[in-house]
């Protein structure tokens, strides 16, 4: 609960949390609203081509006449859903390798952490691109799987060290000498005690999933036209930044705005629940 309040002392984080939660509320229910207007992200209207910002269209007409603010808002569920699904695949991995590293010790130890530091040695983006293209699939599950097999090996790392610290602790100590398995020390007096570190560290890996999902789809290997991601709209808005900036500044700056949200988050969370500070 301090940690909590600390939390809410902290007004750059708070503020920064309700901008996350009102992109994802928007998200889940603007493109709704919009379809009571008639307007959805893939219909053209080549007629109106590409329109500058106005009241009817707030992020203006992309060169297909199809409305940018709607197009953001169904992007941005794929980008949050990829993010979210993604730092939470990449979190049970790491956590369940770190802890399982850290417990038994020894040379299984030595073993499953020079494992981590082989994949470590991997380009990840490049292994991405290179799995999408042999499977020849922009599938949005294969994306998030593979965006999520690279993206656990620091919380392995950092779990690891949690454990190897708590596991010499005295209450694990007592709770050992008093029979406790390795399984119901983990569960009882390690995970919950490296909750927070955990906590802080998925935090700050869901602005970095999104980013790694917004690249891909900016190369054209995620989510495909004429369906939208932010990566996918920022690719376009580059190809017509000279004649139509409008088309580019919508979509970047709401990513951007969004990134820099969560990585804010992710910072107060880390001065409220760690105990050094």
């Amino acid at each position: 609960m301090t940690g909590w309040r600390r939390f809410l002392r902290n007004r750059a984080a708070v503020v920064c949390a309700a901008v996350v939660l009102v992109v994802a509320l928007l998200t889940v229910v603007g493109p709704w609203i919009a379809a009571g207007f008639g307007l959805d992200e893939v219909t053209l209207n080549a007629q109106l081509g590409a329109t500058p910002p106005s009241l009817q269209h707030p992020l203006g007409t992309d060169v297909l006449g199809r409305d940018l603010l709607v197009r953001v808002l169904v992007g941005g569920r794929v980008a949050l859903r990829v993010a979210l699904l993604g730092a939470g695949l990449a979190v049970l991995l790491g956590v369940a390798w770190g802890a399982l590293a850290g417990i038994a010790g020894g040379r299984v130890d030595e073993l499953m952490m020079r494992i981590v530091d082989v994949l470590y040695s991997l380009p990840q983006i490049v292994f991405v691109m290179v799995v999408m293209a042999i499977a020849a699939s922009r599938s949005e599950v294969l994306l998030l799987a593979l965006i999520a097999g690279v993206s656990w090996l620091t919380m392995a790392r950092i779990v690891r060290v949690e454990v190897l610290a708590l596991r010499a602790s005295p209450h694990v100590l007592a709770a050992r000498g008093l029979g406790a398995g390795a399984a119901r020390l983990l569960r009882r007096h390690i995970l919950p005690n490296a909750a927070g570190t955990v906590v802080v560290y998925a935090t700050l890996l869901v602005p970095s999933v999104m980013l790694q999902e917004a690249f891909l789809s900016f190369l054209g290997l995620g989510v495909q036209p004429p369906y939208a991601s932010w990566g996918t709209l920022v690719h376009e808005g580059v190809a017509e930044l000279v004649v139509y900036p409008w088309i580019l500044a919508g979509p970047a700056a709401v990513m951007a705005i969004t990134i820099f949200a969560l990585n804010f988050v992710g910072d107060g969370l880390r001065d409220a629940l760690d105990p050094r500070r």
